[in-house]
């Protein structure tokens, strides 16, 4: 248990949260996300019961607290699944977002509002828990950023349903993995002289995320006439200019000199920071956008229901070697691409059959490695990331660079972790859709494709017990683009993927001890 679990668990014993009569019922909405994947264990630290809504359940499996906790598959459109995982519920927390859904995500936010507040209603829900984003001060709400208006209205809507919410509104959140964090790490890290727009010097109020998580799990227990928002910060209000200076300072870095230049619109500078960083601009874009107006906390009154321990909020330069701790260690739960680019519920799986609709077209490979079959998984699990993808580098980069260059994600989210994955881990411009380990590790594309991708890679055994790798590129075209795609790239499926299973089975065998090698029967 964490000392933050610790806390927390004291605290909610201290109210009506602790094990026994006070023991809540919580549902939690974007558990498979950055805050969600690491509100659930601090919930169940704290005593309560959680059930996680999901679209995805399986994506859930892999996290250490899955056991302790109940998943159900559903999505905040869709009223029945809402009211189903709404049943018995005290307190339902909402952390999805509809950004990068399409032009028109503001609508799904404010349906998916509605839908939520009327179901939790519907079944006696005693508190809504939503954690929203700050505003600036007397700024109209049309002037502020798509991305902040809708987090705006979507924290008006649970506040004027008649379930008592709470509304947490914070600005940069800083931790391991989370998205803020890593845009300004790795604009310190990379650029010692930095041109940067306009907002880097505009004021803001980061926040760790240990002190969010506190006041999430501490919601769940506020009196049932609290009904409003509340501004969450840490104790320092700082330019986007002064956090820069502030992380070379502490990760140890040489003085950066900063340079704003005014013409960077938020626009241009979240193609920037895309290309600079591993956010890529369609999520960078909002972060840039929010920084345009000053947000900085207006009250404090939290520390009424929840008051502050010794030390906390934790001021910024102890958020920042925290998180660097935890990124040095390789201890990062969650991070920001562990919320999955969303896709169509009727996407097939490439274990459909035939029938299941249109083409499906395939690369396969197999080869015979001289090594353990545990060798061998242990180079398909580690694929990617820092480790690399086995295959012709510069064409795995030029893909990765033409994906940033029309918005996706392109190659630089890496790992969450060097050595193991699970279900739903971001991997470069992949998502782990399956892992059965030591047999099966199958990754869905998430770059900017006319179709649907897949990339599975096999350790078996053959009939003679010796080891064998094969490995499957599969591609689910979209209308005639995607049939010209599949067969422009074609000709160059041997380089990388025939290069890809020579390259694999040749690092297993060489992970072995003793003079053996590959025997490379690779077929394509």
């Amino acid at each position: 248990m964490s000392a933050d679990g610790q806390r927390n668990a004291t605290d909610a014993a201290q109210g009506h949260g602790g094990r026994g009569p006070g023991r809540l019922h919580c549902l939690v909405t974007g558990a498979s996300g950055y805050v969600g994947g690491r509100l659930v264990p601090e919930l169940l630290e704290a005593g309560h019961r959680v059930r996680c809504l999901a679209r995805s359940p399986d994506r859930l499996r892999d996290h250490p607290w899955t056991g302790d906790a109940e998943t159900v598959r559903g999505d905040v459109t869709d009223p029945e699944s809402i009211a189903a995982a709404m049943r018995d519920i005290d307190v339902a927390y909402y952390l999805v977002h509809a950004l990068g859904s399409g032009a028109r995500f503001e609508d799904t936010d404010r349906r998916a509002a509605h839908i939520f507040a009327e179901q939790a209603q519907a079944a006696g829900v005693r508190r809504i828990v939503y954690l929203g984003g700050l505003t600036p001060k007397d700024v109209p709400e049309n002037s502020l950023s798509p991305h902040l208006r809708s987090r705006a209205e979507v924290g008006r809507i649970f506040l004027e349903s008649p379930v008592p919410a709470t509304v947490l509104r914070a600005a940069v959140v800083i931790g391991s993995g989370s998205a803020s964090f890593e845009m300004l790490r790795y604009l310190t890290e990379r650029l010692p002289v930095m041109v940067t727009p306009s907002w880097v010097h505009t004021l803001t109020q980061p926040i760790g995320v240990r002190d969010v998580l506190r006041y999430l799990v501490g919601s769940a227990t506020m009196p049932d006439d609290v009904n409003r928002t509340f501004d969450i910060g840490g104790p320092d209000v700082l330019t986007y200019r002064e956090m820069m200076r502030r992380y070379a300072l502490v990760a140890g870095l040489r003085r950066r000199l900063v340079v704003p230049v005014p013409i960077l619109t938020p626009r241009l500078s979240s193609h920037w920071v895309g290309l600079v960083t591993p956010v890529p601009a369609p999520i960078a874009r909002p972060l840039t956008e929010s920084l345009r107006h000053e947000v900085i906390c207006h009250e404090h009154d939290i520390a009424r229901y929840l008051p502050d321990q010794p030390g906390r909020p934790l001021p910024f330069d102890q958020a920042l070697a925290l998180a660097l701790q935890r990124v040095r260690e390789a201890q990062v739960v969650t991070r920001w691409s562990s919320a999955s680019v969303p896709g169509a519920p009727s996407d097939p799986l490439p274990t459909d059959p035939d029938w299941a609709g249109g083409s499906l077209y395939e690369d396969e490979r197999q080869a015979s490695v001289d090594a353990s079959g545990q060798a061998l998984w242990k180079v398909i699990e580690g694929i990617g990331g820092d480790n690399g993808w086995y295959s012709f580098p510069l064409a795995w980069a030029v893909r990765g660079w033409m994906d940033r260059f029309v918005g996706g994600v392109g190659l630089r989210r890496g790992r969450r972790d060097a050595q193991l994955l699970r279900v739903g881990d971001s991997l470069d411009f992949w998502r782990v859709e399956e892992i059965e380990r030591g047999r099966l590790l199958r990754l869905r594309a998430e770059m900017r494709l006319p179709g649907l991708a897949w990339l599975e890679m096999y350790c078996e055994t053959d009939t003679e017990g010796r080891t064998r790798y094969r490995q499957r590129a599969l591609f689910h075209p979209r209308g005639l683009l995607g049939h010209v795609y599949w067969w422009s790239v074609s000709p160059f499926h041997a380089v990388v993927f025939g290069g890809m299973a020579r390259n694999i089975t040749r690092a297993a065998a060489k992970s072995t001890d003793g003079p053996r090698h590959a025997r490379h029967t690779v077929r394509p």
